[in-house]
């Protein structure tokens, strides 16, 4: 009996110490950590701790303002309870988390890369801003920020809200009239106006900037095409806008051609979160154009604001390169003789037809110091029909050559190139050969002499006194048969 009551007492005094200690054993969390999944590599992010307090469960009581919260934030912002009460809903949360990033103190942890994933460790619970640290956002990459709770471990992803760009254009055929739509390379004829377009969207946290949102459309081409100011086209949503941009010729960034600056696309009513803004405009295929292989490449990027977290003056950042490329190409005409040698005094016109219509190709012709070597430059595909409008003495014309360009490239690539050039014979008896590096269709054209007349007191009319003389004969011969058939 006195073992059984002295257990008893044993076990009521483990129990009573128990429950002293179990409310410590409660409160007693560990450090958490943040693993934040979704970004791309090159990320730094920075944990503040913004609110603190007594922890029980996954439930934080008595709310303080953390260590993450300088003094000067903690009296302009006032009660930290009350600021933690803006935490339970989406569109407070994203204004505090604005207002309070003016305030920030000491950052409790930096991320380090695990896997494809960041991870703050070390953390005591609390509410925590997250952002990335300043100045170290990679290219073409936004500036995060967000609120979360941290009692042991927390794993938030990261939505990409980077902006995109593109650039466009289109292709027609002269021939048959078809046009394709916006693709990544063309072909066309010297002295066209060649269709372009730039698309750019707008962040899809665009609300969340507080001042002004800029974007730019850089813009660079190459020597062979003459951009037309006066083309310029600008859309958003697909609806066209007169006014909130410049479309700046000077004070350039280096190598651009033209830009179509918005200081602030917050100035724009219709833009919204994940906008569409597009920019058409025609450039001149010009007498600089690059025939064949590279082509005329065209190429663009856009300039954004990539940072919410300031008012004004934000950072910028760019979307990479874009490239379309126009192709062009030439006709080179051989002129020989029967015996395969080169031969002068001949001159050509070139014909494209247009429908059912032939129109005169208006381009120089550049013939050779020799006179022999015809190239009509700057071509595209289509049907052209090539006639001899001055012949070389003693030589007959030829017969009009009708001859159709055919070419294929890349209409989706992010570096298109040429692939096949070929120029087939409608009617006619040449042969194209193609050089598609060179662009070029290189034939010979054949001219022949015309039939050779008999000259007076030549071989001729010696033949004729000849055959006279014949006829002559036999008919005295006629003539004696028959008298002597006769007597008989």
């Amino acid at each position: 009996m006195k073992l059984f009551k002295k257990l008893a007492s044993f076990i009521l005094a483990f129990a009573m110490v128990m429950a002293i200690a179990m409310p410590s054993v409660v409160m007693a969390v560990d450090n958490g950590s943040i693993t934040i999944t979704g970004a791309k590599a090159g990320h730094t992010f920075e944990a503040y701790q913004i609110f603190t307090g007594k922890v029980s469960g996954k439930t934080l009581s008595d709310i303080a303002w953390g260590s993450g919260v300088n003094k000067t934030g903690q009296n302009t912002l006032g009660s930290a309870k009350e600021n933690a009460e803006k935490l339970k809903n989406e569109t407070n949360a994203k204004d505090f988390a604005y207002e309070v990033a003016k305030y920030l103190g000491t950052a409790a942890g930096t991320s380090t890369r695990d896997g494809e994933n960041y991870k703050i460790e070390n953390l005591a619970p609390g509410y925590y801003l997250v952002k990335d640290k300043d100045g170290t956002v990679p290219k073409a990459e936004t500036y995060t920020k967000f609120i979360l709770k941290v009692v042991g471990t927390a794993e938030v992803k990261v939505k990409s809200e980077v902006p995109t760009s593109q650039k466009k254009v289109k292709d027609t055929n002269d021939t048959t009239g078809t046009t394709k739509g916006w693709q990544d390379s063309a072909d066309y004829d010297i002295g066209d106006q060649v269709p372009f377009q730039l698309t750019g969207t707008v962040a899809k946290d665009f609300s969340d900037y507080k001042g002004a949102y800029k974007l730019v459309f850089h813009d660079k081409e190459s020597v062979g095409l003459t951009f037309n100011q006066k083309s310029v086209v600008v859309k958003v949503d697909g609806t066209e806008i007169k006014s909130g941009y410049t479309v700046k010729t000077t004070g350039l960034e280096v190598g651009c051609s033209f830009e179509v600056v918005f200081d602030d696309l917050k100035q724009i009513n219709s833009v919204h979160n994940g906008s569409v803004i597009t920019v058409e405009y025609t450039s001149e295929l010009n007498t600089k154009a690059e025939i064949g292989l590279p082509g005329n490449p065209n190429e663009m990027r856009m300039e954004f604001s990539n940072n919410p977290n300031v008012e004004q003056n934000g950072t910028t950042t760019y979307t990479p390169w874009d490239k379309v490329i126009v192709f062009t190409y030439k006709a080179i005409v051989n002129k020989k003789d029967s015996s395969n040698k080169p031969l002068t005094g001949a001159e050509f016109t070139l014909y494209k037809k247009y429908g059912e219509e032939w129109k005169k190709v208006e381009k120089v012709v550049v013939k050779s110091e020799d006179g022999t070597t015809f190239t009509f430059t700057g071509l595209d595909d289509g049907v052209y029909k090539l006639e001899e409008t001055v012949t070389p003495g003693e030589y007959n014309t030829m017969d009009p050559i009708e001859f159709k360009i055919e070419a294929t490239h890349d209409e989706l690539n992010d570096n298109p190139e040429l692939r096949t050039l070929s120029g087939n014979k409608l009617t006619g008896e040449v042969l194209f050969t193609p050089n598609t590096t060179e662009g070029t269709l290189e034939t010979d054209v054949i001219n022949y002499k015309g039939s050779e007349l008999p000259s007076t007191g030549g071989m001729g009319t010696t033949i004729l006194y000849v055959a006279g003389a014949v006829m002559i004969l036999a008919a005295g011969a006629f003539l004696v048969m028959q008298k002597k058939a006769e007597d008989k």
